[in-house]
């Protein structure tokens, strides 16, 4: 009952949180006496719960729910696994959650690579932690210490596409800024194959382009990070175009920013490599769109539209300026090309029409 009264209804979980249900799902979670399924059902509420505002995941942190699930991934009953991590992945994607909470019990880590074998949904849902809560060096390390390129790499070719999203996810973010693990990375073999053949062709044009962007940035941060050459063919002919397709405005806005943020990136500290995107699909001009948000259009027809502009405008002109300044970083013709062409952006267009620019 408590279930179906908290699903899609945030009032309600909000007042039986209230109410105090959480200590006690959690108590009938830990108790001995308590059967599986009823902890199961426990999980399963508790999760629900979490799926709420940000206070709801604040009042469920304040209860000790993290050591709670993570005791009761040590069950041998796998739906009841699976429920916990449900949970668990639901509480750590929020951000409110201290990342910190995974690392502080030395054997998790390892439990947790152990558990990538049980089903397609704890390795979901683990990868799906591992990749929200690697936030820099540190946590790279521990992960990588731990087998995390050997358990997870097998999983980019699992039957599930979400399984093989989150296994991509996880190595872009192991990948950024890390050479060990980059270098790691270019060596490993999947069924044959080496791992920056198998992101190659997760970037095609057929592929969902969730999928595209994120193998383009795994090839992006192994570029980066020194373990791929700039004029490797997987960086000229394949990452770079991929990541030129997504500035188009045929994308969704949070794909465009993506794209021209993870481009820059890319071509920062590489004269060729800029050369050859300011020639590529016209990117220059097509930076130009990135300051026509919000719309005179979307403001008349609809109001659901105009808000999304809104709060994307700012962030498309951010990475419109950031590829902007890559692309200009050391090649004053790329730079006359942005400053005298129609891919000017606006503010040199109004500096031009009276205003001294710098």
């Amino acid at each position: 009952d408590m279930k179906n009264a908290v699903i899609g209804n945030n009032k309600q979980k909000a007042n039986l949180i209230v109410l105090g249900a959480v200590p006690r799902l959690l108590y009938l979670l830990q108790q001995e006496t308590s059967s599986t399924e009823l902890k199961t059902e426990c999980a399963v509420v508790l999760g629900s719960l979490a799926m709420g505002t940000e206070n709801n995941v604040k009042s469920l942190l304040d209860c000790h729910i993290i050591p709670a699930l993570l005791q009761g991934l040590l069950s041998p009953d796998l739906k009841f696994i699976e429920a916990c991590l449900r949970c668990l992945r639901t509480i750590f994607t929020s951000p409110v959650t201290p990342e910190e909470l995974l690392y502080t019990d030395a054997t998790v880590i390892p439990h947790l690579m152990a558990l990538l074998s049980r089903s397609r949904y704890t390795q979901e849902y683990i990868c799906q932690i591992f990749s929200h809560c690697c936030k820099g060096p540190d946590h790279q390390t521990i992960l990588f210490n731990h087998g995390a390129v050997q358990n997870i790499a097998h999983l980019l070719t699992s039957v599930s596409y979400k399984v093989r999203m989150q296994a991509l996810k996880c190595f872009s973010v192991l990948a950024f800024e890390n050479p060990q693990v980059s270098m790691t990375l270019v060596n490993v073999l999947v069924d044959g194959e080496l791992l920056p053949q198998i992101f190659v062709k997760m970037l095609q044009r057929d592929k969902p382009i969730e999928m595209q962007l994120t193998s383009a940035k795994c090839l992006t941060y192994m570029c980066r990070a020194g373990a791929i050459r700039t004029d490797d063919n997987c960086i000229v002919l394949k990452t770079l175009p991929c990541l030129v397709r997504m500035c188009s405005k045929e994308r969704l806005l949070e794909e465009r920013v993506e794209g021209a943020e993870t481009l820059a990136y890319l071509i920062e500290p590489d004269v060729e490599l800029q050369r050859i995107a300011s020639i590529t699909d016209h990117l220059i001009a097509m930076l130009a769109d990135y300051f026509k948000y919000p719309s005179s259009v979307s403001a008349i027809t609809d109001i659901k539209r105009l808000d999304h502009d809104l709060k994307h405008a700012h962030e498309l002109r951010q990475a419109a300026f950031k590829l902007y300044a890559s692309l200009g970083a050391n090649d004053e013709d790329i730079r006359k090309k942005v400053s005298l062409g129609e891919g000017r952006p606006p503010v040199l267009t109004a500096s031009r029409q009276g205003v001294t620019s710098t």
